[in-house]
């Protein structure tokens, strides 16, 4: 997992280095000339600009253009605070790359870069960028790479940070970073979060209820249950309240056990008890009697509860109390507002954690970049997706996998954050055959999910390694 700080956290681990300042910048001027070498394939002869300003940034900026120079490269050095509409060339002759050491995230203005023909290299974030936000400040230049210090920042996360910083990469300048509260999955993280089922394991160890669905609103429901089936619950009830529509059942996988119910066994203490773990409120519809039984589940205690889509429309308006059982709460940006009477903001760290602490429950603000937080303020993120989950019945796959998640035994927040990196890695992972850009329909990810599983070293490929040693 690699931390992610906000500037004020940074400016906290920055005031509490063993090192001093110039061995700091001279770290990370290292860094910087040697990502401008990678860049360029080699120095001797090459020719670079590196824009500086006054502060730490420029200190790293004109450190890497020192240090440049004895490697070869042709370097100048322009000052932001009066640099040209042009970034002036080096001797008349164009430049091969730009360096963006103007400003950091201490930048409180907009930042009006000037133009540039060459690829950049940011230092820390692109200057214009507001480093807890994302937001642009201005005209930034959008880097080819950028190279940060110690942990991400939020900026480089959200809103226009994935545009502009290209591909980041996070250097180790010596800080101690394990107070960080935030960190960021990679898939390397999944399977160690996410523990294999053991041998002797039966299905309701892992049983999973999913109540979702109405009267001709079934899709959601078998999207949910199938997804909870295919991310590894051992047994997973659907439950449509009120029944289905006609004599049609849901497209489901065939181990999905079909009850209808109504809503009052659905509160029943000691049915909930047979399960690890519940899914409800996709395509649930927003009745009265929908409403009542969501909020007296959620009040009650027993087995984790993943809300979803309608279940929590049922909750806008109520203060939640997560203290009767464990809650993942997984709105988009409407039903945050429906829930808080407020967007999420360009902070959506803030806003995730705000709504954690507030209900007690664990809060997954879905979005490119998607937030977990824990009601103690800690924060996994993921940014495995893309674009194509924005279709559709992608939401209904998500809460399945968050339940099968839990029900195999995972803590709330690891849940749903794992689940939000499977979800993403549905559009994503490599080795599997690529989507197309548009037309990418639910039911196509859906299918793709034991395999990106797979991928993700979740449960062991070969089942007699699950048996060595075992007579």
């Amino acid at each position: 997992m690699i931390p992610v700080c906000t500037p004020a956290e940074m400016a906290a681990v920055d005031a509490t280095a063993p090192e001093s300042l110039d061995v700091l910048v001279d770290r990370a001027g290292a860094a910087v000339a040697r990502a401008v070498l990678d860049e360029l394939g080699g120095g001797y002869g090459r020719r670079v600009a590196v824009l500086v300003g006054k502060g730490s940034n420029g200190a790293d900026g004109r450190v890497a253009a020192e240090r440049l120079g004895r490697r070869g490269v042709r370097t100048s050095v322009v000052d932001a605070a009066s640099a040209p509409e042009r970034l002036p060339t080096n001797g008349g002759h164009a430049v091969d790359l730009v360096v963006d050491a103007a400003y950091g995230t201490g930048l409180g203005r907009p930042f009006e870069a000037p133009s540039v023909d060459a690829p950049v290299l940011a230092v820390d974030l692109p200057s214009g960028l507001d480093g807890l936000t994302g937001e642009v400040m201005g005209r930034p230049l959008a880097a080819r790479r950028t190279v940060t210090f110690a942990a991400l920042k939020p900026g480089l996360l959200f809103g226009g940070g994935p545009t502009l910083a290209g591909r980041v990469e996070v250097v180790d300048l010596g800080f101690d970073m394990s107070g960080a509260t935030a960190h960021l999955l990679e898939d390397t993280d999944i399977a160690a979060l996410l523990p294999s089922r053991p041998i002797d394991a039966h299905k309701w160890q892992s049983a999973c209820w999913v109540v979702a669905g109405s009267p001709g609103m079934e899709g959601a429901a078998g999207l949910a249950a199938t997804a909870a089936l295919r991310a590894g619950a051992g047994y997973v009830r659907l439950s449509v309240p009120g029944g289905l529509a006609g004599s049609e059942e849901p497209v489901v996988a065939d181990e999905v056990v079909h009850l209808p119910i109504g809503l009052e066994f659905l509160l029943e203490e000691d049915e909930q008890a047979r399960f690890a773990s519940m899914v409800v409120g996709p395509g649930f519809g927003a009745g009265d009697e929908v409403v009542d039984g969501v909020r007296r589940l959620v009040a009650s205690p027993g087995p984790p509860v993943v809300v979803d889509g309608d279940g929590l429309t049922a909750l806008a308006g109520l203060r939640v109390d997560g203290s009767g059982r464990p809650l993942v709460l997984t709105p988009h940006d409407g039903e945050y507002f429906r829930l808080t009477g407020r967007p999420p903001g360009p902070d959506r760290m803030g806003a995730a954690r705000s709504l954690a602490a507030d209900t007690g429950a664990v809060v997954l603000l879905k979005g490119p970049t998607t937030v977990v937080a824990a009601p103690d303020g800690r924060v996994l993120l993921t940014a495995a997706g893309d674009a194509r989950l924005a279709t559709a019945g992608t939401g209904d796959i998500l809460a399945g996998i968050i339940g099968a998640f839990l029900a195999r035994g995972v803590g709330p927040l690891e849940a749903a954050a794992t689940a939000a990196h499977v979800h993403g890695r549905l559009a994503t992972a490599p080795g599997l055959k690529e989507l197309p850009p548009t037309g990418v329909v639910a039911g196509d990810l859906s299918a793709r999910l034991v395999s990106v599983l797979a991928h993700l070293s979740i449960d062991p490929t070969d089942l007699a390694d699950q048996t060595k040693g075992v007579y």
